[in-house]
């Protein structure tokens, strides 16, 4: 890892707690049941541990109470360490029954889950029962996990559909936990009048446990004027440019096009823009060195987004290969975790990516959910008839210049395209991802002040996930998800598509799973019912981990095509009704309120 990433993880992660609760009956029954119970315990922690990375690529850390839990004193002991050992999110497992109201964890602001061993000769399910009753009447929601077959007592095995709802819960518990008193850094303010950028703090203090930060634009010029920036990086950077980014046709008209003077000129400044956004969300010790102490600490920000037009790119070279860089898993620092900037200050959009990165450790395409291509229209402008999963229509995901590098697809997963954690990525993937990008100068009309714009083409046949947070006045927060596929289609027809808009930018065609019913009887329809301009389009089918990160949230979900089967939220969402699980989980979200507050 490099010494910025280092810097940047430096304030560590939340750990998860196991809380391993017993009968607190001595003289033979607590006795009997102390092995088991902590073996339980451990055999959690080595689960998450094996499978579950922090953001830096580390395993995720638990920590294990000193001793079994069977009473209150025992309890208060555990959330002291708890507290003391930086613990974000808990788990209590037990074999058997335990006092409920007097062994659980009373911290109201973490996500906690009760496993009840399946076992018929001491009453786990019992205890995870009452427990979870106890919860539902303290109005603190908690998550139920119970194995479907009896297993034998002593049995040290965990079932594998206990496993997936330990590591569900987990990967949305520390997704919330993580965000909590961070920030979200707005540079600039709102993008063309696009509601997601008018930056929303009581969005981001009470349901995130998130700061706002906010900078001005002129910020950058300062810095840039002033060198408040890393010379040496500067060029060992716009060296590696010049050698890794290859720049694309101009398709401006003749008469607008900059020189080639000009174009040197953004290519150096565009280079610093990125220095300095990275600056500005997690600061730099090198500027403490250059006497820049206040600036070397950054905004503690883990997801940002830039305003750029208008008042930006009428004048400076547009912010496209900022974000570009800054959202993928490698620059001239090598590979590395992937920033999370949205484009257009869309911090609803933002806070999305956020999602899904924390849920992947995979960088995230921002794009516009730009058209609906239904097979007749395809037909009818090319020829082609589609096929496979783009038989009933596609949505052309392209954002107005900058996507992610990763977003090429150009990585691969047992032989397949993918977006991978950083510490998959080998060197050569990212170089091809950087050879399948073209920077492309900027269409003047657009872009007044020039800059570059990321090009390139989505290879197909990736699962993928779009997500989308919006408001709603009297609601709050509501978050929408489709579940698809990107989509190859043959040269010829994507190139007619494509040049229908401005073919300088990045392409993800996306054919969403359809469910016949509600948002999912049509792509028309998903298309006719996404919430804003644009979307966060994660790898993989990920939206189950979504819906189980805005439960603990408390962000009702409006659509998705998540099989019900898959579906894990807490167990007091079904006492909100079960003939329903939408209208139920606005209920509780309502009910219940934000998680902070």
């Amino acid at each position: 890892m490099t010494d910025s990433q280092q810097f940047r993880f430096q304030s560590g992660f939340p750990k998860i707690g196991i809380r391993p609760t017993i009968d607190g009956r001595r003289k033979g029954v607590r006795e009997s049941l102390e092995e088991q119970t902590m073996l339980m315990a451990q055999s959690t922690a080595a689960l998450i541990s094996e499978h579950l990375r922090y953001p830096n690529g580390e395993p995720v850390e638990c920590v294990i109470a000193e001793s079994c839990i069977g009473g209150v004193a025992e309890a208060a002991a555990c959330a002291d360490l708890f507290a003391k050992s930086g613990v974000g999110v808990s788990i209590t497992v037990t074999p058997c029954w335990c006092y409920g109201t007097e062994t659980m964890d009373m911290d109201p602001a973490i996500p906690k889950a009760v496993w009840g061993f399946n076992g018929t000769e001491r009453p786990g399910a019992v205890y995870l029962a009452a427990v979870l009753s106890g919860y539902a009447q303290k109005g603190l929601p908690a998550f139920g996990i119970y194995g479907e077959d009896v297993m034998d007592s002593g049995d040290p095995t965990i079932p594998q559909d206990v496993q997936g709802k330990l590591l569900g819960f987990a990967r949305a518990g520390l997704a919330a936990a993580y965000m909590r008193g961070k920030a979200y850094l707005s540079m600039g303010s709102v993008s063309m009048g696009i509601a997601g950028s008018i930056v929303n703090d009581s969005f981001f203090q009470e349901y995130l446990g998130m700061r706002t930060e906010y900078v001005d634009m002129t910020e950058f010029v300062r810095r840039m004027d002033e060198t408040i920036y890393d010379p040496g990086e500067f060029e060992k950077a716009l060296a590696w440019v010049k050698e890794n980014c290859a720049e694309g046709p101009d398709n401006n008209p003749e008469e607008i096009q900059t020189s080639r003077e000009r174009k040197d000129q953004d290519w150096e400044t565009v280079v610093k823009m990125t220095i300095i956004a990275r600056d500005l969300m997690i600061g730099n010790p090198k500027l403490a060195e250059l006497g820049y102490e206040e600036e070397a600490q950054g905004h503690h920000a883990i997801v940002s987004g830039f305003q750029g037009q208008r008042q930006w790119t009428d004048h400076f070279p547009n912010g496209d290969f900022m974000e570009a860089m800054l959202n993928s898993s490698f620059d001239w620092n090598g590979i590395r975790a992937p920033h999370i900037v949205a484009t257009e200050n869309d911090s609803l959009n933002g806070a999305a990516m956020l999602f899904g990165y924390l849920l992947t450790n995979t960088a995230q395409i921002f794009a516009d959910v730009r058209t609906y291509w239904s097979p007749d229209s395809v037909k009818r402008v090319t020829g082609h008839t589609l096929t496979g999963a783009a038989e009933n229509g596609l949505l052309h995901l392209i954002n107005s210049g900058p996507a992610t590098l990763d977003g090429t697809g150009e990585q691969q997963k047992d032989g397949k395209p993918a977006m991978k954690p950083f510490w998959d990525i080998t060197q050569d993937e990212a170089q091809k991802c950087l050879d399948a990008t073209s920077w492309r100068p900027a269409s003047v009309e657009y872009f007044r002040g020039g800059g570059y714009s990321s090009d390139f083409l989505t290879r197909g046949g990736m699962p993928m996930t779009m997500s989308r947070i919006n408001l709603v006045k009297g609601i709050g927060p509501v978050l929408q998800i489709a579940e698809g596929y990107s989509v190859d289609l043959p040269e010829e027809v994507h190139n007619v598509l494509d040049l229908r808009t401005d073919s300088t930018w990045p392409t993800t065609w996306f054919a969403p799973i359809l469910t016949g019913a509600g948002a999912f009887r049509s792509v028309y329809e998903v298309m006719d019912q996404w919430g804003a301009n644009h979307g966060s389009i994660s790898y993989g089918h990920i939206g189950a981990d979504l819906i189980t990160l805005a439960s603990i949230l408390r962000i009702p979900v409006n659509m998705h095509n998540v099989p019900e089967t898959d579906i894990f939220r807490p167990r007091a969402w079904g006492l909100f009704g079960t003939a329903n699980p939408e209208s139920a989980d606005y209920r509780a979200c309502h009910n219940y309120g934000p998680l902070y507050k």
